[in-house]
């Protein structure tokens, strides 16, 4: 095993003890908080290694850099059981080509994006997951639903025919403090609760990332993305004219 492999192998091996720790803490099952690594700018044997220690679930910022890794890896490794995750900006020209090579979506934020996925999913692949993105805090340098508006967008992207809406997820501002970590992740908690109130029923709640994965399950996260502590500190990616947001 080279050396990246070890390192690999033994980031997620410490991110993995510190989700059993939180989970214990907040008195819930390990069964339903689930690890998404975040590649982005990492190459393909770096998703290897962490595949053969046992990752499968992996998300990607970056469409051109997912696809030439996507054909790497079932090049290298046709039997592979890579679970493929969008969770950047999306624009309207990028929508068929995640449609028809992810599982899953991250990054919903608005109804034409999710009307253009639903349209484009193909025939022979089951309904996209996809996860509506909400701007908790108001932040103009972010993407996301605003809060007042949930109820409404989200019934009517349940309706669309081609993808289960299975959850919600955020990036709030980055606190310090863990009873700020927590307070801020608990709004989506509650939306959630919300929604199933309204009939939208979400069994997937996004959030929470190395900075603040302690608060993230105890604020009820199904599914927290890591990346650095996973792969190690990201490189500056130069943006691409197909790759700007």
């Amino acid at each position: 095993m080279s050396d990246i492999a070890q390192t690999i192998s033994e980031r997620l091996k410490k991110v993995q003890t510190r989700i059993r720790d939180a989970v214990q803490t907040a008195d819930r099952s390990l069964n339903d908080v689930q690890l998404l690594a975040v590649s982005k700018t990492k190459p393909a044997e770096d998703i290897w290694q962490a595949y053969q220690a046992g990752q499968r679930d992996f998300g990607e910022n970056y469409l051109q850099e997912a696809l030439e890794k996507q054909a790497q890896l079932v090049q290298r490794y046709p039997d592979n059981e890579i679970c493929w995750h969008f969770i950047g900006p999306i624009q309207s020209n990028k929508t068929r080509a995640i449609a028809q090579h992810f599982s899953w979506v991250h990054s919903v934020d608005r109804v034409k994006i999710a009307q253009r996925l639903s349209e484009q999913r193909p025939d022979d692949l089951p309904p996209l997951n996809i996860c509506l993105q909400l701007n908790l805090d108001g932040e103009e340098s972010k993407s996301g639903f605003r809060p007042e508006a949930l109820s409404e967008h989200a019934t009517q992207i349940s309706a669309l025919p081609n993808l289960a809406v299975r959850g919600l997820m955020a990036i709030p501002k980055p606190r310090d403090d863990f009873p700020g970590q927590l307070a801020s992740l608990q709004r989506l908690q509650q939306l959630r609760s919300e929604l199933q109130t309204a009939g939208v029923h979400l069994d997937t709640l996004s959030m929470g990332m190395s900075n603040d994965l302690e608060a993230a399950v105890a604020a009820g996260s199904t599914m927290l993305r890591v990346g650095s502590d996973i792969f190690g500190p990201r490189e500056p990616k130069p943006q691409s004219p197909s790759d700007q947001h």
